[in-house]
């Protein structure tokens, strides 16, 4: 019989931390971003393709928390399937992807507020204005010490949240789905296109071929990110589920999330291609669907969205605090980081964790002021290194199926590996590139904590610390000396410097 504690996080409470983790802005940029990227049929095959691979996750994740049911969060998979270096290399990425995150809703949230007080709070090139980063700055510590007084009494806050961000995101389908236009939205529904910019980056015009394999390719290609970055969160019941009143209640919450988000993200981003031609949904200023509606029904409805983003953005941002030091509490019981980072205060939250990660976030809030287009820099890493340590939840189960002859098993966690490389290969490696100089950070406190615990490290562990850390020292020069503009290795150019 399952034990239920009297005390812990319920499944609604696990549904709003998927939901509202899930929904931080990228949905409120989801129409416009596709719309520089993917016709509206490109899409449709972009959702079946991604919606596959999430599904595949979320099955693997179940599948572990059925079998494997005294683990919990994605380190703990990787440590037990690959040994404790790729644990910490899963773990600190975790820990790495969700702090990135909250950054990327920071700078959404302002730019939010710049609708009501353009040029305030955002420059022209998507950086962030001195008051802006006050302002977040301010915030983003009230949040960490409001998770300091306990991770269950934030998770309770934060259902309230999810509740309040859903409203304007039900009014805009309501009102996309009453102003629909099928000849708009059919016009150019089956079709590639080249880009003609202007001289400031917006979108001149799109040149109509017909769709071509390749076409199609680019089109689901370039969605990738933007689409994977709106999912990220759906294992945030899985990453507390140690927490949970009831352990099963991580399965059911991530399913029902899933299901959840599928309808809602579909809806949003294929509703504006059957209000504005895809131009002009290209060029809609960020965040996109404050400007949408805005469009449709005037100021009242922009008014509404931009509130609702910012309601959004702080509980997605009250989500992402606390998956962190999930990740770092768990990596200090596992001995692979020192055990300060998981030492507990008097409301049971993990406070050095806590503080450190703040640290971290203060210091890339202030890189957001002179950092082009911060918002998707942030996102993007975040998503990028994320789906390292999904990855690995696929082979986790894969190995586990190979070993007991599942084919179940073998099937969804071959998928799920497959689906996470192939799209960091095609979209986001660059930013795996930058994130070696964070994770080259991290390996002198595995270095620490094996030291701590007296356990030695292997020759492997070495050699993978040595290769890390070379592509993260690579990864500094290439930021201090430039390279070819235009190639992928181009990382001054990928932060807009």
């Amino acid at each position: 019989m399952e034990n239920k504690k009297t005390k812990g996080i319920s499944l609604f409470a696990l549904l709003a931390i998927i939901i509202s983790g899930a929904i931080g802005g990228g949905v409120f940029n989801l129409a416009n971003d596709l719309a520089r990227c993917s016709t509206p049929g490109g899409v449709v095959i972009s959702w079946l393709f991604i919606g596959f691979g999430i599904l595949m996750l979320v099955l693997s994740f179940n599948r572990l928390i059925t079998i494997k049911p005294d683990l919990s969060g994605v380190s703990d998979y990787a440590r037990a399937g690959f040994g404790d270096f790729v644990g910490f290399l899963s773990g600190w990425g975790y820990w790495i992807s969700a702090w990135t995150g909250t950054i990327g809703f920071a700078v959404l949230m302002m730019t939010s507020a710049d609708y009501f007080f353009p040029g305030k709070f955002a420059n022209s090139n998507g950086s962030l204005t001195i008051l802006s980063v006050i302002i977040v700055s301010i915030i983003s510590w009230i949040l960490m010490l409001l998770v300091d007084r306990g991770v269950e009494t934030a998770a309770a806050v934060n259902a309230i949240v999810m509740i309040a961000k859903l409203i304007p995101l039900v009014v805009f389908s309501i009102t996309g789905i009453i102003l629909f236009k099928a000849n708009i939205f059919t016009q150019h529904f089956w079709q590639t296109f080249t880009t003609n910019f202007a001289a400031d980056g917006s979108v001149k015009d799109f040149v109509w071929h017909a769709m071509t394999a390749s076409g199609l390719l680019s089109q689901i290609k370039g969605s990738l990110l933007v689409m994977v970055w709106v999912f990220v969160g759906i294992e945030g019941a899985a990453m507390m589920g140690n927490r949970a009143k009831k352990k099963s209640d991580t399965a059911k919450a991530t399913v029902i999330g899933l299901a959840v988000l599928l309808v809602i993200y579909v809806l949003l981003s294929l509703l504006p291609y059957g209000y504005m031609d895809q131009a002009s949904l290209a060029n809609v200023k960020a965040p996109g669907l404050v400007y949408i509606l805005n469009e449709m029904v005037g100021g009242w409805g922009g008014s509404l969205m931009a509130v609702g983003l910012m309601i959004s953005l702080l509980g997605a941002w009250l989500s992402w605090t606390m998956l962190p030091v999930e990740a770092t509490q768990q990596l200090a019981e596992q001995k692979l980081l020192p055990s300060w980072f998981g030492k507990l205060n008097k409301y049971h939250a993990p406070s050095n964790s806590l503080l450190i990660t703040q640290l971290m976030i203060q210091i890339f809030i202030i890189i957001t002021y002179f950092v082009a287009n911060a918002y998707n820099v942030f996102i993007y890493m975040a998503t990028a290194v994320i789906m390292i340590c999904y990855a690995l939840v696929g082979a986790y189960l894969f190995k586990i199926g190979l070993k007991e002859a599942s084919v179940k098993n073998i099937l969804i966690g071959f998928f799920t590996f497959a689906f996470q490389a192939l799209a960091l290969y095609l979209s986001g490696w660059q930013y795996v590139w930058l994130a070696m100089i964070l994770y080259t950070i991290g390996f002198l406190l595995f270095i620490g904590a094996k030291k701590e615990s007296h356990q030695s490290i292997s020759v492997k562990e070495w050699l993978g610390m040595l290769v890390v850390t070379v592509l993260g020292v690579l990864a500094i020069v290439v930021l201090i000396c430039g390279a070819k503009a235009g190639t992928g290795f181009d990382l001054r150019g990928l932060l807009g410097f």
